[in-house]
């Protein structure tokens, strides 16, 4: 059997450029992880595939949350570019969970949006202190 055959983000489409198509989230609790995520980004956790519980992107990347009960979870940053309609309704979602947002990565300034860019941005944590960021724009780099 091929790895296409094998692996669940293969594709028949060709690949022009390279890409990334899927990260590991760890987690302590991948369920409960991955559905915050989804719920708070208006998106659906996959089904379980082998010890992974996928939350697609909707441009063909996944974040595959993978369990570590037993050991420490090392924090780390995921940005998301969302579009402009849907930023409110992401804050919203946060504030109704009771979780506070940033505008900047240091979460030094509660309850307020950066505007980087041209854009509307905050940050947040996950339920196993990933730093996550939300953002309208994509950083301008030179």
């Amino acid at each position: 059997m091929s790895y296409a055959q094998q692996h669940p983000h293969a594709s028949e489409r060709s690949v022009t450029a390279v890409e990334l198509n899927h990260t590991v989230v760890h987690a302590s609790d991948r369920h409960l992880s991955a559905e915050f995520i989804a719920v708070i980004l208006g998106l659906t956790a996959g089904a379980p595939f082998g010890p992974f519980l996928p939350v697609d992107l909707g441009n063909g990347v996944t974040l595959d949350y993978y369990e570590m009960r037993d050991e420490p979870i090392q924090s780390q940053h995921y940005a998301f570019l969302v579009p402009d309609a849907q930023f409110d309704a992401v804050i919203a979602r946060l504030e109704a969970v009771g979780v506070t947002y940033y505008a900047d990565p240091g979460h030094t300034e509660p309850g307020k949006i950066n505007r980087l860019f041209g854009g509307r941005g905050a940050y947040f944590d996950d339920p196993d202190g990933h730093n996550m960021e939300i953002m309208t724009r994509p950083y301008v780099r030179p």
